[in-house]
Formats: C-alpha cells, structure tokens, sequence
C-alpha cells in the first residue's frame, strides 16, 4: 500500500515538472524572449579555411606553409602536398 501510495507521489511529481517545462517554453515562444536559464558562455574560436578541401582548422593546429607573403593552412600534410603539387 505505501509503495503504490509513493509511487503516485513520484510520478504526480515528475507530470506536474512537465507540464510547467510545457507552460515555459509556450510562453517564451510567445513572448520571444529566451527563458532566464543560465546559457554557458560561448567563446567564438578564430579558424582558418584549408584552400585543398575546404575543412576549417584551428591555427595552431594547422599544418603551415609560407606562400610568398601569405601563409596558409591545411588540415593534413596530404592537403599541403597537394597544394604544392597544383602551384608547381
């Protein structure tokens, strides 16, 4: 008896959550505003285009190749090789 009585409690709980997280997100959508939440800050991360097969890298994980007065980047020593081959 007490476990079915605890039972309803857990899940009376859980429904009522739910239904007020439905509630919120309705009214942020009709509001537009974004809900009060804490977001994680997100930090913007300068990347570079690889001119071979266009993957963007990190610089500083990017393998380099002095061209002239420009430098460029690639993500792989094969998409470096490939470059040279082409300007050869």
């Amino acid at each position: 008896m007490i476990t079915r009585v605890l039972l309803f409690l857990l899940l009376s709980i859980l429904l009522w959550r739910v239904f007020w997280r439905i509630v919120a997100s309705f009214m942020e959508g009709l509001t537009g505003r974004e809900a009060r939440r804490s977001a994680p800050a997100q930090r913007r991360m300068h990347m570079v285009r690889d001119p071979v097969c266009g993957t963007f890298v990190l610089p500083e994980r990017a393998v380099t190749l002095a061209d002239g007065h420009a430098r460029l980047f690639f993500c792989s020593d094969a998409c470096r090789d490939k470059y040279r081959a082409r300007t050869a």
